[in-house]
């Protein structure tokens, strides 16, 4: 795979930082949004970093100093993403579900706001009018991604307003003065199929004429990385050549083209994580054979959430045959990471790696059963820094309050 760190690296990181841990190639980061940008080079793009993905802040100021911009789905995000250098017209909030107060606030910092539902869509509109613009998110009823979790343009879906409530939209636009300038529209993760992206599109042109201010067209992320060795990334140079065709055929009102903005999270950063375990007990059973790491679904939640796939190596003996065994955490839970998972011979002591655990890794990880958040540390042109330091006890306590 492009850009994966050589296995002595992991193993030497590892065992200066300890574990568990987590490792991020900036190298990586660059090299996938290179792609995005190659891809649409000479046309009306603009990527918006899906930073719910990963925000340890170095992460972020990697992301801006590439030419990124950035989509945040909370006002902390928002904050996050000043401080890492972005301006407010770098950057969009795609609410869902939040106080309004939220959505005010984001409007006082100016940064483009989206909104995905009527209730705040006319909450908006009553106290801003044609004052400030906003994009709004459509439910477009399609089914994609690789699991239900991560599947949100489907028709249960709380995502977004449902495209059959268009004329709402048009009602509260024309009540209020309203200024739509965008239409947004995501309907998942793990797309393969360019198909979902062009009637994503077809949809929305559909009945873009009823918008007289649109600006650009969001789509979203959900862009496929390969989580295993046989996976297909999106191919990102097709989809560029078939949404530049079908855009060619609509104009804005001017003449102009239409803006394309893209979201992408997992796409920037999945392939540039690592997370190292040691094997803390290899635990033998008729049935079968655990192996029992110092990590567990409180640092990496995805295989638990989601049944996705991560492709496990041992960092300590890469060679020997392979055996059958099922990867465990070491919480009070049941954390398997994989069953009957084929890997050369695991012992006692043995560094593993977890593949592609760059997005959605730490960022969704949790203290529970007391245990402490891993570190984080980030490679560039070989050089391995420490961007987060491990808890310690006090960071359990640091919140609590003694009666």
């Amino acid at each position: 795979m492009d850009s994966e760190l050589d296995s002595q690296i992991l193993l030497n990181t590892a065992q200066q930082f300890g574990t568990p841990l987590y490792i991020y190639n900036a190298d990586s980061i660059t090299e996938q949004y290179k792609k995005l940008t190659n891809a649409f080079k000479g046309g009306n793009t603009t990527f918006f970093y899906a930073c719910k993905a990963l925000t340890n802040i170095n992460v972020l100021k990697h992301v801006k100093q590439l030419g990124a911009n950035i989509d945040c789905s909370s006002i902390n995000e928002i904050h996050l993403a000043i401080m890492s250098g972005f301006v407010p017209d770098q950057i969009i909030f795609t609410s869902n579900g939040v106080l309004f107060e939220e959505l005010a606030e984001a409007v006082s910092i100016g940064v483009h706001v989206n909104i995905d539902n009527l209730s705040t869509l006319k909450k908006f509109g009553k106290k801003y009018g044609n004052t400030y613009p906003a994009s709004v998110r459509l439910r477009p009823n399609i089914m994609a991604g690789g699991n239900i979790n991560i599947a949100t343009g489907h028709e249960n879906s709380k995502f977004g307003i449902p495209i059959e409530q268009i004329d709402d939209i048009i009602v509260l636009m024309n009540e209020f003065n309203i200024n739509i300038n965008g239409l947004h529209i995501h309907s998942g993760s793990d797309i393969n199929d360019l198909g979902v992206y062009i009637r994503e599109v077809e949809v929305m042109m559909d009945f873009i004429a009823k918008f007289p201010n649109i600006e650009f067209i969001d789509l979203g992320g959900g862009l496929k990385v390969p989580y295993d060795l046989h996976d297909q990334e999106t191919d990102i140079n097709q989809l560029s050549l078939r949404l530049t065709a079908l855009f060619s055929k609509y104009k804005r009102k001017n003449g102009e083209s239409y803006q394309i903005w893209f979201e992408p999270g997992k796409f920037l950063v999945s392939k540039c994580g690592y997370l190292i375990a040691r094997v803390n007990v290899i635990h033998d059973t008729a049935a079968t054979t655990f192996v029992c790491l110092d990590t567990g679904f409180n640092h990496l939640i995805r295989p638990m959430l989601y049944g996705a796939y991560h492709r496990i190596g041992n960092l300590s003996n890469e060679n020997d045959d392979k055996l059958p065994y099922h990867i465990v955490g070491n919480l009070c839970e049941t954390d398997t990471f994989a069953e009957n998972r084929m890997l050369p011979k695991i012992s006692e002591g043995d560094y593993l790696v977890f593949y592609n655990a760059g997005a959605y890794g730490f960022e969704m990880s949790m203290n529970y059963n007391a245990r402490f958040k891993p570190a984080e540390v980030m490679t560039e042109g070989g050089k391995a820094r420490l961007i987060r330091r491990r808890d310690v006890l006090e960071d359990l306590l640091k919140n609590q309050v003694t009666i």
